[in-house]
């Protein structure tokens, strides 16, 4: 039963942010808020932000912080540019996973049997990582090279050989483009509705497939298999399940490695969707990620949320400033929503026993909700454009906000980070 109430709660939560975008959009007059360009871009922004997060979560969930995701995305999109000008695009991406494991493994080796501090290590496969390539965009790309002759530089590899599939699922995107029709109309819900479902319906890579399938099975395999509760018992108490019998050594190295070929994938996408490798072109995707999972609270489904999020935050950077300007509004509008739920819990017969007696701290919160309501109501009012620095660094201002109001809730594994040495008591 309580699975089933979380997930009418996310379906209405979900429901609940799409007609609050709706009526930002109304008032606006930003139809791009809900259009199914924003939508499909934002679909395609938020999977390697996904893919990275996934793979933070496989590790983290094993006992071991990886801040090392960028370094292996970055390893990944090298890997898969070089293969895939000579290959195509399924050596890419065998290449690509590849390439995140390897920089998985390198983090296992350190923290995991060497006992390096994570932090450390992982900061150190952030250096690594793009030093790596460039070493080796140096060597092959260099003038006079076969790759040089297929169009290389030191910064890009050759054109990937080949195009990855796209197609458009069925049912609401075959036929006559009803959907687009109804998007035309700007009609308050319907058009918005419309505009989302026709973007994530039509011309979706097999790729987004993919990343779409892996958090549903990443939540089967850790919360609904043997394998995966030991994983998890290696990230909760590695010493109980040592004694249980479990190889934490070979669970830890295991989910270390996944990690690094889940990120390695997210940068294989960010080369399909460029068509070859350029350097730089994670752009911190790897962080977002692990912001994204952070955001989460280490589970598939608040991942998927927290990619949406930020996702959608950069396809709208992307569509002009004017539209970015309109997060003031949608924020105003939804700390006035989480005012009016406030004020109902504390007014409804049955609120729950803390809110009995309310104390300062909800009245608090409220105040900061009005106040901060009214301050980006008032920005929305006299901001027409802004400046186009702070437009490239909405996705990253957003990360921070949202880990700031989300870092009330989390509960992290208990022994992440924790050295783990067999044998040993904690």
């Amino acid at each position: 039963m309580t699975r089933v109430r979380t997930y009418h709660l996310a379906l209405i939560g979900v429901a609940g942010l799409i007609l609050l975008v709706s009526l930002v959009r109304v008032l606006t007059g930003f139809d791009d808020l809900t259009s199914s360009g924003t939508v499909g871009a934002a679909l395609v922004l938020a999977v390697p932000i996904a893919l990275a997060g996934l793979g933070g979560l496989w590790a983290e969930r094993a006992g071991v912080v990886n801040i090392g995701l960028e370094g292996m995305m970055v390893l990944g999109t090298w890997f898969a540019g070089w293969a895939g000008y000579q290959w195509g695009p399924v050596a890419a991406l065998a290449a690509g996973l590849l390439g995140g494991a390897l920089g998985g493994l390198l983090h296992a080796i350190a923290t995991v049997t060497f006992g390096v501090d994570h932090i450390i290590s992982g900061v150190a496969i952030n250096l690594l990582g793009p030093g790596i390539t460039r070493f080796l965009s140096e060597v092959l790309y260099k003038e006079g090279t076969p790759a040089s002759e297929a169009g290389a530089g030191i910064t890009s590899s050759p054109a990937v050989r080949g195009q990855t599939p796209t197609f458009d699922l069925p049912l609401l995107s075959s036929g006559p483009d009803l959907l687009g029709q109804l998007e035309s109309t700007h009609w308050f819900l319907v058009a918005d509705v419309a505009g989302v479902l026709r973007g994530l319906t039509h011309g979706i890579s097999v790729l987004v497939i993919v990343a779409v399938l892996l958090l549903p099975l990443t939540f089967f395999v850790l919360w609904h298999t043997a394998f995966g509760l030991r994983l998890r018992s290696a990230g909760e108490n590695p010493w109980a399940a040592e004694s249980l019998g479990v190889n934490v050594y070979r669970i830890k190295y295991v989910a270390v490695v996944l990690s690094g070929a889940f990120a390695g994938l997210g940068g294989v996408f960010l080369v399909f969707f460029t068509d070859k490798y350029v350097e730089g072109q994670t752009q911190g995707r790897g962080f977002i990620g692990l912001a994204a999972m952070i955001f989460g609270n280490w589970r598939p489904g608040g991942l998927a949320g927290g990619s949406a999020l930020f996702g959608y935050a950069s396809s709208l950077q992307l569509r002009s400033s004017q539209t970015v300007t309109t997060f003031f509004l949608f924020g105003a509008v939804l700390l006035l929503a989480y005012l009016v739920l406030q004020i109902r819990r504390l007014t409804a017969p049955d609120r729950p026993a803390e809110l009995a007696a309310p104390g300062v701290r909800q009245y608090v919160l409220m105040a900061v909700a009005v106040l901060g309501a009214a301050v980006l109501f008032w920005l929305w009012l006299v901001i027409d454009e802004l400046p186009n620095d702070f437009v490239f660094i909405t996705p990253h201002v957003l990360t921070l906000l949202v880990l700031l109001v989300a870092s009330q809730r989390l509960r992290m594994p208990k022994a992440d980070g924790v050295s783990y040495r067999r044998g040993e008591q904690h």
